[in-house]
C-alpha cells in the first residue's frame, strides 16, 4: 500500500507555498508586485517592490534573483522573470526617474502606500510598517549615537538606511571617489548605469547620511580612529581583490586581476589591452571582464601596437567586424552547465564574439624576453565525481597540454578581502584562515564589542540581495546593543475568501518572455550602452499574468465535503487525491519534533473522533504542481472548497521584557 507524507497547514506552512517571497533575504513579495502589474497597478507594484529593499532599483537590474530560482512557476515550465518585472516598475517610479533625485522618495512612499488595498503580505523588513512603529512609539528612536560605516557597498548603504531612519547619526567612509562599492567599480556600466547608482545612493544620503569619499581606512584613518569617533562601527568592505593565480609566470608584464581591471575601467583609468585577451574563470567577474575587455581601447604595444592600431569602442564599424579585431578567449576548467555566472551573461558573452575554452585548465604563463606574456599553457580537463561544491570535479586529461598566444591574461578565478586595517591584538578582533573578521554570521556581532561586520565580509560571497539583508541585520543588531530591546515583530495573517476568482486566458500556456536586448551591432557605439532593455507595458503585463499567484490558495472544509471526487476529477494537473487514513504519514518539514494543534493525529481526532484509520478518508493536495486555476472550487457541489488569498502584516515593535 502507497503511503504518503502529508503536512498540517500551519501559518508558517502558507508563507512557505509563496515561494518566491521566502527566497528573498529581505522577504520582498514579489508574488505582490508581479500580481499588481498583472492587474494594471504599476505604482503599487514599485511601492511593494521598494518595501523592504533600498536598492530595488539597482537590484531591478543586476539582482541574481532567488526569487526566480525558486518560483512555482519554474517547477511547470519555466519561472517568471521577475527581476525584469521589478526594473519595469522602478523604471517608471523609482529615485532614478523622479525630478528630485529621490530626495522625498520617503514621504512618497507613506503618501502613497495609503491609497492601495493592505491585502498583502508584508513581512519584517518592510519600510512602511517599521516608519509608522517609528511614529506611533511602538519603537523608540535612538538619540546621540553615531556609527561609522567602512564601505559604501550595498551592505554599508542598507544598513546606513535603516540606522538613519532609527535615529543613530551614520558616516559611511569610501575609500574610492564614488559611492557603491562593487556596484560603481566592480559592475560594467552597460549593466548597471552610474547615474541609476547615484540615485539610488542620493535617496539614502538625504536621510542625514554624511559621506566621506577618497578615505582610505587604515592609511588616511586608523580603526581605532573611527572607533574612538563612533559609538559602533560597521565594517563592510566588499571583496575587491583578486584571487591570486596559483600557476607559474603569474607575474608577468600584461597579467591583471580581474576585479582591478573592472574598477580600473570604471575610474577611469584603464590599463591598455593588446589584441588578444585570455579571460580565467567563469564566474561574473569573468564575464564581466571579457565583454568589459570589448569595449575599451587597445593598448599600444604587441601586436596592436606594432601594427599602429588602436580599437576604439566608439568605431561601431570595426566593432561590428569582430569588435575591432580584438580576441576575447574565456578559459574555465569545467563545462558550461557548471559556470558560476548568470547565464544571460554567459550567452550574451557568445553573442558578442567571445571564444569559450571550456573544460580547459591554465598550467603557466609564458613570457617573452621582455617579462611580457606571450602566451598561456593550458590542459584539457574531464569531469570527474561532484565535489564539495555539487559540481563535478575537473581531472586533467594527461598529454593534453596545448599553447594559446595572447597579449594579456585577466585572472577572475575568484576574490578576496583587503583587512590589513585590522590589528587583531590591537582590535580585539579574531581573523579567519580565510582572512576575514570572525563574527556571528547572522547578526555581524565581533569579539569586540563596538564593532560589526556586515556584507560579504561577513557570510561569504552571496548575491547582492544577501549583503542588502546583512547590512538591514546588522542595523538591528546595533540598536539592540544601545536600547536592549530587539525589533521584533508582531503577526498578523489571514485568509480572505475570493467570491469571484479568475485566471488570465491561457496564463498556464504563455512562455517566459526574457528581456530583449540590444543587436550585437548596436552595442559598442558607446562602450557604456545598457545592453539589457526594459520590457514595454504589454510585455510586463503578459509576463507578469504568466504568474501562478501563490498568494492564492484551496481552503478545504472537511464539514462540507462529501468525498464525490470531483474536483480530483477536474483537476487539470492531477494534484488532488483521496486517501484513507491508513495512507498517511506525517511529514515535518520543520523538524522541530511536532506540529500545530497536534499535527496529524490531533486533526482526524477533532475532525473524525475515534475510527479505524481504513475506515475513513481524507483529500491530499500536491501544491509542488498545483496551478492555482480554481477548477476544483468552481466544480465542487457542496462549496468545501474555496479559493482565499493570504494576507499578512508583521509588525515592527520593540520587545518588551
Amino acid at each position: 500500500m502507497r503511503r504518503y507524507q502529508v503536512e498540517i497547514p500551519t501559518a508558517e506552512y502558507w508563507r512557505r507555498q509563496i515561494k518566491c517571497q521566502h527566497a528573498c533575504p529581505v522577504r520582498t513579495d514579489a508574488r505582490g508586485y508581479v500580481r499588481a502589474i498583472a492587474a494594471g497597478h504599476a505604482e503599487l507594484a514599485y511601492l511593494i517592490a521598494r518595501g523592504p529593499n533600498p536598492l530595488a532599483s539597482i537590484c531591478g537590474r543586476v539582482c541574481g534573483a532567488p526569487c526566480e530560482a525558486a518560483c512555482r512557476r519554474g517547477d511547470y515550465d519555466q519561472s517568471i522573470s521577475i527581476r525584469a518585472l521589478k526594473r519595469f516598475v522602478c523604471d517608471g517610479f523609482g529615485p532614478e526617474v523622479r525630478p528630485d533625485g529621490g530626495k522625498t522618495l520617503l514621504e512618497y512612499i507613506k503618501q502613497t502606500s495609503g491609497q492601495y488595498p493592505s491585502q498583502r503580505c508584508k513581512a519584517g523588513e518592510e519600510l512602511l510598517p517599521l516608519l509608522q512603529s517609528l511614529t506611533d512609539g511602538r519603537i523608540s528612536l535612538v538619540k546621540n549615537k553615531s556609527v561609522g560605516i567602512v564601505g559604501s557597498g550595498p551592505a554599508g548603504l542598507a544598513a546606513a538606511h535603516d540606522l538613519t531612519l532609527l535615529g543613530f547619526s551614520v558616516t559611511i567612509y569610501e575609500m574610492e571617489s564614488v559611492l557603491g562599492g562593487m556596484l560603481a567599480v566592480g559592475i560594467p556600466q552597460y549593466r548597471l548605469p552610474r547615474d541609476l547608482i547615484k540615485a539610488e545612493v542620493e535617496t539614502i544620503l538625504a536621510l542625514g547620511v554624511e559621506p566621506v569619499t577618497d578615505c582610505c581606512v587604515g592609511s588616511d584613518v586608523s580603526l581605532p580612529e573611527l572607533r574612538g569617533r563612533h559609538d559602533a562601527v560597521i565594517i563592510a568592505v566588499g571583496a575587491k581583490r583578486s584571487r591570486k593565480a596559483p600557476y607559474p609566470g603569474s607575474d608577468a608584464k600584461g597579467v591583471l586581476g580581474g576585479v582591478e581591471f573592472l574598477r580600473d575601467v570604471a575610474l577611469g583609468t584603464s590599463p591598455p589591452l593588446g589584441r588578444r585577451v585570455v579571460v580565467v574563470g567563469g564566474g561574473d567577474a569573468a564575464m564581466d571582464s571579457a565583454r568589459t575587455a570589448l569595449r575599451v581601447q587597445a593598448g599600444e604595444g604587441d601586436d596592436a601596437g606594432e601594427q599602429g592600431e588602436h580599437y576604439l569602442a566608439v568605431d561601431a564599424a570595426r566593432m561590428a567586424s569582430r569588435i575591432g579585431g580584438r580576441e576575447i578567449n574565456i578559459v574555465y576548467r569545467r563545462s558550461r552547465a557548471e559556470m558560476p555566472a548568470v547565464k544571460s551573461e554567459i550567452y550574451e558573452a557568445d553573442e558578442e564574439g567571445i571564444h569559450f575554452h571550456l573544460l580547459t585548465n591554465p598550467v603557466s604563463i609564458e613570457k617573452n624576453e621582455r617579462g611580457e606574456v606571450r602566451g598561456i599553457w593550458c590542459q584539457k580537463m574531464e569531469l570527474g565525481q561532484p565535489d564539495a561544491s555539487g559540481r563535478r570535479q575537473p581531472i586533467a586529461i594527461e598529454g593534453s597540454n596545448f599553447f594559446m598566444e595572447c597579449d594579456n591574461v585577466l585572472i577572475a578565478i575568484g576574490q578576496a578581502f583587503d583587512v590589513s586595517f585590522v590589528d587583531p591584538k590591537r582590535d580585539g578582533l579574531v581573523l579567519t584562515d580565510w582572512g576575514t573578521i570572525d563574527c556571528d554570521a547572522q547578526t555581524g556581532v565581533t569579539a569586540a564589542e563596538d564593532v560589526f561586520v556586515a556584507g560579504d565580509l561577513a557570510h561569504g560571497a552571496k548575491l547582492l540581495i544577501h549583503a542588502v539583508a546583512s547590512g538591514k541585520a546588522v542595523a538591528r543588531a546595533i540598536y539592540e546593543k544601545f536600547t536592549q530591546r530587539p525589533i521584533t515583530a508582531q503577526a498578523v495573517q489571514l485568509h480572505f475568501p475570493l467570491p469571484v476568482y479568475e485566471r488570465e486566458p491561457g496564463y498556464e500556456k504563455q512562455d517566459r518572455l526574457d528581456p530583449h536586448t540590444l543587436p550585437v551591432d548596436n552595442r559598442f557605439a558607446d562602450a557604456d550602452r545598457p545592453v539589457e532593455l526594459p520590457f514595454t507595458p504589454q510585455q510586463a503585463l503578459c509576463e507578469a499574468g504568466r504568474c501562478f499567484d501563490c498568494g492564492v490558495n484551496t481552503i478545504f472544509d472537511g464539514g462540507r465535503c462529501i468525498l464525490c471526487g470531483g474536483c480530483v476529477d477536474v483537476c487539470p494537473e492531477n494534484c488532488l487525491r483521496i486517501v484513507s487514513l491508513d495512507q498517511m504519514a506525517e511529514y515535518n518539514p520543520l523538524g522541530d519534533g511536532g506540529m500545530e494543534d497536534g499535527g496529524l493525529e490531533g486533526v482526524t481526532s477533532a475532525q473524525l473522533g475515534e475510527v479505524p484509520p481504513e475506515a475513513a478518508s481524507a483529500i491530499i493536495k500536491d501544491e509542488t504542481i498545483c496551478i492555482r486555476c480554481g477548477l476544483c472550487a468552481e466544480r465542487c457541489p457542496s462549496g468545501a472548497i474555496t479559493m482565499e488569498h493570504l494576507s499578512f502584516e508583521e509588525k515592527p515593535r520593540c520587545q518588551t521584557s
